[in-house]
């Protein structure tokens, strides 16, 4: 099969839905400060503001399955796409601090489910020797996302629009909203889903325009691995066999590390980094320049990890961001703590996410999904996404109170779990670098 110009078309888009979980996952970090002042919000009011949007993810990523399988990822998309511009429009425009959290809200369900559908959609579109790279653009997208709202929130802080500088740094997301809205009108449907429907014709008609050479061929094996799949539909990822939980081990696998990729304070530290500056008492317009540089060694890193995540391994990257990201996260701390060298306290910073993106932020979704059997690997992912929105949510809502009382405290526990991390990995997780997933399911001992 090759790539023509729809299957990149196909990709792109739903690659597109991962920029605007970036940046609506990074852009509230720039609207913190003029949002305590215009609501007069205290710690815990703040962490609410920023918190409630993770809230709307754990929903999002949980119901968007279901619609996705119902109506198609595609048209789940256009969903998400309008949940984001009514989210942006929403906090643009917000009288009230109450209507600034229902929008956050909403754009907090579009999050949660295009980090479901979006990779779908292109895993059901790309053909087999693509299909790593095309998915993995979704992961690249979602960093450059976190750039653009570093840089967007920098340049609106230029214009100094005063108490208003928040309602342009979160409303100006409608931007791509819009076009991500109307770029999804111009796909078509996946020829997989159309064949769960029985709409076969359709079906065909998508192969043959994705460059497919025999249709008819794809379409009988498209139909055959559907069928094998209703008949394991029904099974159970907490099913209990003699001895304890059937699927004990990928459970306990990605339940780990879900919850240790939170527990670096990644999101946090992204969603509070102008607040972490100005407590090193850098300016605000400062702390934005310096959140861009952060953003792009971010992008830069997360390129080097998918660039070396079949080569070193998953298992060593784990280890290897463990030890770096401990290092990184104790001089944070101590910066804080001593009331000395703030001015390295960027390059501490820089460093941190260099460590992070190259191991949890490249390995996560992979491991993930390569623990568990094809006969409940999706319920094993909604799993670990679940554990993943659920742990952000409490972290991020927790962070602004904690570090009230004193900045270094959040990092000190950071740097903490990042040692329990290494730890665990090197004595519990098994590396599946070239490891067929037979062979894998062999090693965690399912049957």
């Amino acid at each position: 099969m090759t790539v023509n110009k729809y299957i990149v078309r196909g990709a792109l888009v739903g690659a597109l839905g991962g920029l605007l979980f970036g940046f609506d996952t990074a852009v509230i970090s720039g609207a913190t400060a003029s949002l305590t002042r215009a609501y007069g919000l205290t710690a815990s009011q703040l962490g609410l503001t920023v918190s409630i949007a993770l809230l709307g993810t754990i929903v999002g990523a949980l119901g968007s399955g279901v619609l996705g399988q119902r109506y198609g990822a595609r048209e789940a998309l256009r969903l998400t796409a309008l949940l984001y511009l009514l989210s942006a429009l929403g906090c643009a425009f917000a009288p009230s601090w109450g209507f600034l959290l229902a929008s956050r809200l909403l754009g907090g369900l579009g999050i949660g489910g295009s980090s479901v559908l979006g990779p779908v959609y292109i895993t059901e579109i790309a053909p087999p020797r693509l299909r790593g790279r095309l998915v993995g653009t979704f992961q690249i997208n979602i960093v450059v996302g976190i750039l653009l709202a570093y840089l967007s929130n920098f340049l609106i802080g230029l214009l100094h629009l005063g108490l208003a500088e928040w309602r342009w740094e979160l409303g100006v997301a409608a931007l791509p909203a819009a076009i991500f809205l109307g770029l999804l009108f111009i796909i078509p449907h996946s020829a997989r889903w159309l064949a769960l429907q029985g709409r076969l014709e359709e079906a065909r008609d998508v192969l043959a325009l994705m460059g497919t050479p025999n249709p008819q061929a794809e379409l009988d094996e498209i139909r055959a691995a559907l069928h094998e799949q209703v008949n394991v539909k029904g099974a159970a990822l907490f099913e209990f066999r003699k001895g304890g939980l059937r699927y004990g081990k990928p459970i306990f696998l990605a339940i780990a590390i879900a919850a240790f990729n939170q527990l670096t304070g990644i999101n946090a530290v992204l969603y509070y980094l102008n607040d972490i500056f100005a407590a090193a008492g850098f300016s605000q317009l400062s702390g934005s320049l310096q959140a861009v540089a952060i953003g792009a060694m971010n992008l830069l890193a997360t390129l080097v990890g998918m660039a070396l995540i079949d080569r070193l391994g998953r298992k060593m990257l784990l280890l290897v961001g463990s030890v770096g990201t401990a290092i990184c996260l104790s001089c944070v701390a101590a910066i804080f703590l001593l009331k000395q060298h703030q001015d390295l306290l960027v390059w501490a910073l820089v460093a941190y996410i260099a460590f992070f993106a190259v191991s949890q932020g490249a390995v996560i979704w992979v491991y993930i999904s390569e623990v568990f059997p094809t006969r409940v690997r999706g319920k094993g992912q909604s799993l670990g996404a679940g554990t993943h929105w659920t742990m952000n949510a409490i972290i991020s809502g927790i962070f602004p109170v904690v570090a009230a009382r004193s900045g270094a405290y959040p990092f000190i526990f950071f740097a903490a779990m990042m040692v329990l991390q290494f730890f665990v990995v090197l004595f519990f997780f098994p590396e599946t670098k070239q490891v067929s997933l037979e062979e894998l399911q062999r090693k965690l001992q399912i049957d």
